[in-house]
């Protein structure tokens, strides 16, 4: 059974839906019971890519790292967003601890309404 905080893999498409790759990506909340959706998160092992305070950095010194099955320091790409069926997601690899899952909702809430840091709004 899947549940927030949980990292697994689906076949995502870059996008310029080009090409679709198996890739991690977090399980931020169920979208809707009726269709058994998610709306997940991208996660990638190109750290450099991390957007200065909104994307979250998961490292292998932090406390819930061996929890996530990751194999080495990631980012939470927060600004990657996508609603998935349950049917598309495979292969749990573990989860973040609560505390991340909340900072991550937190930072996502504040970028939406436009309060991320620099107070990008991406218009």
């Amino acid at each position: 059974m899947k549940h927030e905080g949980q990292v697994v893999l689906t076949a995502l498409p870059n996008t310029d839906l080009s090409m679709a790759k198996l890739r991690p990506v977090l399980l931020l909340r169920r979208v809707s019971i009726r269709y058994d959706d998610w709306l997940v998160c991208m996660v990638s092992s190109r750290i450099w890519q991390a957007e200065a305070g909104l994307d979250e950095i998961i490292s292998p010194d932090d406390h819930d790292f061996p929890e996530t099955g990751l194999k080495g320091p990631s980012v939470v790409r927060i600004s990657r967003l996508a609603v998935l069926n349950d049917i598309l997601l495979v292969g749990s690899m573990g989860a973040i601890g609560s505390d991340r899952l909340d900072r991550i909702r937190q930072r996502l809430a504040k970028w939406i309404v436009g309060q991320a840091a620099g107070g990008t709004t991406g218009s």
